[in-house]
């Protein structure tokens, strides 16, 4: 089903981008459509954490396992909700003027109306996620001299409609 994968270098160090994608209970103060997030537990290694997605009618809630490999990448895999599957991995590459963050995220939700909706938005829905999370960086971090230089390749594969 639908795929995405997305390659920026940025001017922070792959810490401060580890630090700012594994801090979940924050993500409903600048990540689109997150309307609530719960932490159920977390170590160095693992987080067990809630996410609740909200758009237009649509309001659902999932539990996902979250490796914490700090500070090269985060791997989530889905565990309960409104998927048939989810799968999704942050990568933080250091250079000398930031680091390169390679995303990745592949999922289906179980409802094929739900499924639809996202389908016919899901490649602009992932990127204005993504870059969320860049927006939030410069909101933490402060913009870095080189800023303008952040370089994106992206690839989605969306169902076609027919």
């Amino acid at each position: 089903m639908p795929k995405h994968a997305e390659r920026k270098s940025v001017p922070y160090q792959a810490a401060q981008m580890f630090d700012l994608v594994a801090d979940v209970g924050r993500y409903p103060e600048f990540l689109p459509w997150c309307v609530g997030a719960r932490v159920r537990s977390r170590t160095e290694t693992l987080m067990i954490a809630d996410l609740t997605i909200g758009f237009g009618p649509f309001r659902e809630t999932f539990t996902s396992r979250v490796g914490l490999h700090r500070p090269e990448r985060i791997d989530v895999r889905y565990e309960n909700g409104p998927f048939r599957y989810l799968n999704n991995r942050w990568t933080f590459i250091p250079h000398a003027n930031g680091c390169t963050i390679d995303f990745f995220v592949d999922f289906e939700f179980r409802n094929r109306l739900l499924q639809a909706a996202i389908g016919t938005v899901f490649t602009e829905t992932v990127r204005r996620m993504v870059n969320a999370f860049l927006k939030r960086a410069e909101n933490l971090y402060g913009v870095m001299p080189d800023q303008g230089r952040v370089v994106t390749e992206t690839g989605s594969t969306a169902p076609v409609r027919s």
